[in-house]
């Protein structure tokens, strides 16, 4: 489904991705691990479409994304139309007025009629629990709250692939809990999930396959769960990272 091939890309000389390969499976739940600056935003970013790789290849399904591609807003439109980026922080996504506005503001860009954003949002709503907070002001609410906002931001752009920049960081217990059961029920239902993650234990119950990124920014090992988890010396190393 996304085909990353010898893909470099760097911040004004620094290198942050350092000829990285990897395929993503439809359907299944992809885990980046990895050290604090080893490039997994970077290629959580690249694959979403904010911007090209400097070499390599990025292939999503027929669409080969590259600076021409996402140069061009009607052919960036079809990859954007089927990935949904979650950013690590919430307050960076969430800019409406109230959340039933932050969850209606995708799906009124592609231009949907207001019935089916209308349907959309109470949909929405209802799947995360957070009726209670439709006309609440997102700034105001607590760091779970906010995520579960801005996951509800691109559940209503109902995309094939979720991509999701560090979904659990400095969530209590009980958030990190519901979000972990509401990506299970998305990857259910179809989905495609990619995330990054520090925390083998947070994501073990809800992961395919885990890549694992070292200091030079590559992908040192691609592992199944059940490799990991066969493995006490790799199961004490991802709990750590």
């Amino acid at each position: 489904m996304l085909d990353l091939k010898n893909a470099f890309y760097n911040y004004e000389g620094q290198l942050a991705l350092n000829d990285v390969s990897l395929e993503v499976k439809a359907g299944e739940t992809l885990v980046i691990m990895g050290p604090n600056g080893s490039g997994k935003s970077t290629l959580l970013k690249i694959l979403t479409g904010f911007f090209p790789l400097k070499s390599g290849s990025y292939q999503f399904k027929d669409l080969n994304v590259d600076k021409t591609f996402l140069d061009d807003p009607k052919q960036a439109a079809k990859l954007y139309e089927q990935i949904g980026f979650v950013f690590q922080d919430s307050d960076v996504q969430l800019f409406n007025m109230s959340v039933r506005e932050e969850l209606a503001f995708g799906p009124q860009q592609l231009g949907l009629p207001p019935a089916e954003v209308e349907q959309r949002v109470a949909d929405c709503l209802k799947l995360l629990a957070i009726e209670r907070l439709a006309d609440r002001v997102p700034y105001h609410l607590s760091g779970g709250e906010k995520k579960l906002v801005a996951i509800g931001s691109v559940l209503t752009m109902n995309p094939e692939v979720f991509v999701l920049d560090e979904p659990f960081n400095g969530l209590s217990p009980y958030y990190r809990t519901l979000i972990v059961e509401l990506l299970a029920k998305l990857n259910q239902s179809g989905k495609t999930i990619i995330l990054s993650s520090h925390h083998f234990g947070q994501i073990k119950d809800i992961c395919d396959r885990v890549a694992l990124f070292s200091e030079q920014h590559q992908i040192q090992k691609i592992m199944t769960k059940a490799e990991i988890l066969n493995d006490p010396a790799e199961l004490a190393h991802l709990s750590v990272l």
